[in-house]
């Protein structure tokens, strides 16, 4: 059995993609988040979204269409009170109510991926960059992914031994290639904004220990850190 902790991908963009799809353009975003969500599961990880319609409904339902798919790959944190805001393909549903604020815990993610997108995903973009976190967007898709492709956010020197940028791709593939190459150099967490701009530090060592095994008697479980 494994014991190594799933990565969780936020997927970001246009939430307004009505059903059925109207247009070339949307139909376009609508496959490339599902690419893109089918993608992110059938290497392992657990798809993050905020749980409405458009992009994120599509990255949802490629995460279902993964061979690899298991029940929590889907992560929905609403922005609502209501666990029904939710679309159909969000295993776990998280309302938090925070609104606005909630595009903070959606940029907080392991890896931000948007495609396209208006003004809310350009909030959680700028939650990921100040975060510190890894992020991609797709330049074949319009709204603020292509316009943000291949470029720095602002003048942050997040990681100043790196080509630190938000990475432009076209393709689920791609995504994960700069996922495979450049995570691991994505080693620093959010600290604190002296002076408007970011600070980060090095990650603690994680205390995942994976999946453990729980025997017939409870009480007989040991604990993290027990000897």
């Amino acid at each position: 059995m494994s014991t190594q902790r799933r990565l969780i991908i936020s997927v970001v963009g246009n939430a307004a993609n009505p059903a059925p799809i109207c247009n070339d353009m949307q139909l376009s975003k609508w496959k490339l988040a599902f690419d893109l969500g089918k993608t992110l599961v059938d290497h392992g990880c657990r798809v993050l979204s905020g749980g409405g319609r458009g992009i994120m409904r599509a990255a949802f339902a490629g995460a279902h269409a993964s061979k690899n798919y298991r029940e929590g790959d889907t992560i929905a944190i609403c922005p609502s009170y209501d666990f029904d805001t939710a679309n159909d393909f969000a295993d776990i549903v998280i309302p938090t109510g925070l609104d606005l604020a909630r595009d903070i815990i959606v940029g907080n993610s392991e890896v931000v991926i948007a495609i396209g997108g208006g003004a809310g995903t350009l909030n959680e973009i700028s939650a990921a960059w100040k975060l510190g976190r890894l992020i991609i967007a797709y330049k074949n898709a319009d709204g603020w992914s292509k316009v943000l492709a291949d470029t720095k956010l602002d003048d942050a020197e997040r990681y100043p031994n790196l080509d630190d940028r938000i990475f432009g791709v076209t393709s689920a593939d791609e995504a994960w290639a700069v996922i495979e190459k450049m995570l691991p150099k994505y080693n620093k967490v959010f600290d604190r904004i002296p002076f408007g701009l970011p600070k980060l530090k090095k990650k603690a060592p994680s205390n995942w220990v994976g999946p453990i095994n729980i025997p017939d008697d409870p009480c007989k479980v040991q604990k993290l850190g027990d000897d």
